[in-house]
């Protein structure tokens, strides 16, 4: 089993940055795939970015503003976003899977104000 918690959330102005962590707790080992889904207000939950074998994929709309990255030594995947927007409002969730199994965190709330 492996638990994950996020954290690094909150309120900032448009054009700011934040960077969300996300913590596992229990070993990683044959964790294959990790990343980032957002679910804005009303609505699903979508991927954001990704990071399978050291090779890295991004929706569209955070391209050039977000950088996923993990640090195995510390069990921990992050997510740094710069020059964030309104429309980047939402609960962000980390997802870890290894073989069949995925592992989703509690989420954690990131507001961008205008």
């Amino acid at each position: 089993q492996v638990q994950l918690v996020e954290s690094g959330g909150g309120l900032v102005q448009a054009g700011g940055s934040l960077r969300l962590s996300c913590a596992a707790s229990g070993s990683i080992f044959g964790i294959d795939i990790m990343a980032w889904y957002r679910q804005p207000p009303g609505k699903q939950r979508d991927l954001v970015a990704g990071i399978t074998s050291g090779i890295t994929n991004y929706a569209d709309s955070v391209k050039g503003r977000f950088t996923i990255s993990r640090d195995n030594a510390k069990n921990t995947m992050y997510l740094q976003m710069n020059s964030l927007k309104p429309e980047d409002t939402g609960v962000y969730y980390c997802k870890m899977r290894r073989g069949f199994n995925n592992y989703w965190g509690q989420g954690t709330q990131v507001t961008v104000s205008s």
